[in-house]
């Protein structure tokens, strides 16, 4: 791209005068070197990448996005978002570029939202950040809990021939044993943690690539037409909406969620190497690249969702999931068998399980550097790294606040969902504040750093700002119609209940005391 400015050579001759710059950039920033450097460009993309997981979101996601207007709204609504997603992206690169440390965002709005406002404006991005990686990670390890639960009802004769159906209680043991492998994972030194997100990043672009040649294979005859994957608008959503701008709307939130977490690449500065450079392109390859490979997949998914009302109907085998109905259906019509199936779904699995690790990793390795900066709780304890140099506190912290999260299930479904949305609104308001702040009070104060927009910085963070709030407007939308207790969207009683508690925490306590980044290089 003509507008980044960027040597092609490293900036230094060697690997320790790399590392020495790394740490000199990072004591500039306020901070002495504390975690193990070991990561390069690649591994740096690879957590990203792997977080992102495609398969994971589109697949969690799909049966939104097929019953707010189907096919047209995924498979075009999808080239939108990744329009607009590139460009906030793009400007959270940037930043990235110019502060290159584990705190990532809510750093960024300290140093870009003015002396006045920094305090504030990194409190609040902060907290919006951790609670969404929190809600995330819960989104995520409870979605493979539930594909689980689905492949072993359709293994065991599906819904309507008396396969087990697992009760929530069961549901939530199985999420809470993936989440303490989660936990055994990160407990990890960085090496094998960039080996299992390497593993990741393969997992994903392999899995795509296999189910994107063997559905349309296997499908033959059963696929849908081209007209149908590009044009057909699902109206009949059960819903009561009708409005055909107002499905769209709604449809698109699925593209949004599916690409999202790459802050990943940002709160692994501190053990990447040359992560002034490394970071912004991990952010933005890993988005581009899922853009691309998740647009892929989705084609290939909707090409045999011909029967649209059957797929989600929850009295089908799979329970109205409807990706796994439709894959065992293929399969099942071309060789008398659903194994197939079941083995695609299980390829899903496994992304999707890579995808969790990267969360905590992440999770960590945020919740280190906000404590380090003594804005959580019991910052001390969690502002701690082990002989490995692994911040072991925090990472069980993330492990417990995901478990805690997902109790909710237990309750309302329709709550656990506006719980899950906290994901979604709270990592895009974090992502949105620095990059609002950066083209307003440091328009003029800003020093890019290796990786930077040019002249189209303010331009693209603009329109990065824009879509965020629209985005954060169409999650919180009624989706459907009459609203009755059932089917209220608890999404921005949910939100504002956290920005409630983190707007009356400041008011009510942190303001007396917390500054904003606290610098430890005389520590």
């Amino acid at each position: 791209m003509a507008m980044l400015h960027h040597s092609l050579e490293l900036p230094v001759a060697d690997e320790q005068a790399a590392a020495d710059r790394d740490r000199a950039r990072l004591r500039q920033l306020g901070y002495k070197q504390e975690l193990k450097r070991g990561l390069s460009v690649l591994s740096n993309f690879a957590f990203s990448f792997s977080i992102i997981s495609v398969m994971t979101g589109v697949t969690t996601t799909y049966n939104t996005g097929l019953r707010y207007g189907g096919p047209v709204s995924m498979t075009l609504g999808w080239l939108v978002m990744a329009v607009f997603n590139g460009c906030v992206a793009l400007s959270m690169a940037e930043i990235c570029s110019a502060y290159p440390t584990s705190g990532g965002l809510y750093y960024w709005s300290a140093k870009l939202a003015g002396k006045d406002w920094a305090p504030f404006a990194s409190w609040i991005t902060g907290w919006f950040n951790i609670v969404g990686q929190w809600a995330g990670t819960t989104s995520i390890d409870f979605a493979l809990a539930q594909l689980v639960q689905v492949i072993i009802l359709l293994s065991t004769a599906g819904l309507n021939g008396g396969g087990y159906m697992a009760s929530k209680y069961v549901v939530l043991a199985i999420y809470g044993i993936i989440l303490i492998i989660h936990g055994l994972i990160n407990s990890l030194p960085i090496q094998w943690l960039a080996f299992f997100c390497h593993l990741g990043s393969f997992c994903n672009v392999a899995g795509i690539f296999t189910l994107v040649t063997l559905i349309p294979a296997v499908a033959k005859d059963d696929r849908a037409s081209v007209n149908f994957i590009f044009t057909h608008f699902n109206t009949d959503n059960g819903m009561g909406i009708r409005d055909k701008t107002y499905i769209l709307c709604v449809g698109l939130l699925m593209s949004q969620y599916s690409v999202l977490g790459y802050d990943a690449s940002a709160h692994m500065t501190e053990e990447t190497k040359n992560a002034d450079w490394s970071a912004p392109m991990g952010i933005v390859t890993s988005v581009g690249l899922s853009s691309l490979f998740g647009w892929i997949y989705l084609v290939a998914l909707t090409s045999i969702m011909t029967d649209i009302s059957y797929l989600l109907n929850p009295q089908n085998d799979a329970g109205g999931y409807a990706i796994a109905q439709s894959l065992y259906n293929t399969f099942h019509r071309r060789y008398g068998s659903g194994v197939g199936g079941l083995v695609c779904l299980g390829i899903i699995a496994t992304a999707t399980f890579l995808c969790g690790i990267g969360c905590i990793t992440s999770n960590s390795r945020m919740g280190y550097a906000f404590s380090r900066d003594g804005a959580m709780p019991f910052s001390r304890v969690w502002y701690r790294v082990n002989k490995q140099e692994v911040p072991l506190n925090v990472v069980w912290l993330s492990v417990a606040m995901a478990f805690i999260m997902a109790l909710t299930s237990l309750g309302s479904e329709v709550a656990f969902q506006a719980m899950l949305s906290i994901a979604t609104i709270g990592l895009y308001v974090a992502y949105g504040l620095p990059i609002f702040f950066r083209v307003t009070t440091a328009r003029k104060s800003f020093i890019p750093g290796s990786f930077n927009l040019g002249n189209f910085g303010v331009i693209i963070g603009w329109v990065a700002v824009a879509w965020v709030a629209l985005v954060t407007v169409l999650f919180s939308l009624p989706v459907a119609y009459p609203i009755v207790m059932d089917n209220f969207n608890y999404t921005p009683v949910a939100v504002g209940g956290v920005l409630l508690l983190i707007v009356g925490s400041w008011v009510l306590h942190a303001r007396f005391w917390f500054k904003g980044p606290i610098s430890n290089v005389d520590a």
